[in-house]
């Protein structure tokens, strides 16, 4: 003889088994699930390729890779030291603020008389020699970096002045915020 076994059917809200979604509902969801996507993308994470499977990689025209060399040459000229911490490779706000503001003809003018400009990149595509892989991890730790793009802005003595990061308005509003750094 068999036993029936009782399963409970679990229960149901409506006869549809779909409800329909309001539009602000799924706006919402998209939204959330866009800011995810971004955040996971320029947070920190180890590089997925190794080193030796990816071209070298070179700093931007105008651009110093070496601390030590760039903040001789920002005392020397009397000018601020503004350091990008960038993905340059794999971090979407990066590429963008590389396209919308430090590749315009305004901030590279702007930068050729009043900055001295560092890159501190951390690719996952592109292989660097590994004194300045070092030395950017150092100054991530030092300066507690969390995302990307993060820009630190030092007077020409090395005091710390404030960060930046990506924000809309192209070169002018960047040149602004910068400014107000300079002024304090």
């Amino acid at each position: 003889m068999r036993r029936a076994s009782f399963v409970p059917e679990p229960p149901r809200l409506a006869e549809n088994d779909k409800l329909p979604e309001t539009s602000p509902v799924r706006s919402w969801r998209l939204f959330l699930v866009a800011a995810t996507l971004l955040a996971v993308s320029c947070s920190k994470k180890e590089s997925p390729v190794t080193t030796t499977e990816t071209p070298s990689v070179a700093a931007k025209p105008g651009w110093l890779t070496s601390y030590d060399q760039a903040q001789k040459e920002a005392q020397a000229k009397h000018r601020l030291l503004l350091m990008d911490f960038t993905g340059s490779d794999w971090c979407g706000w990066c590429i963008m603020l590389d396209k919308e503001v430090f590749s315009k003809p305004e901030f590279k003018e702007y930068a050729s008389k009043n900055l001295v400009l560092l890159e501190l990149d951390f690719p996952r595509m592109k292989r660097m020699p590994p004194e300045t892989v070092s030395q950017n991890e150092r100054l991530l730790t030092k300066y507690g970096i969390q995302g990307f793009p993060t820009i630190v802005v030092f007077d020409s003595s090395g005091k710390p002045l404030g960060a930046l990061g990506y924000q809309q308005g192209g070169p002018q509003a960047f040149i602004a915020e910068l400014e107000k750094l300079r002024k304090g």
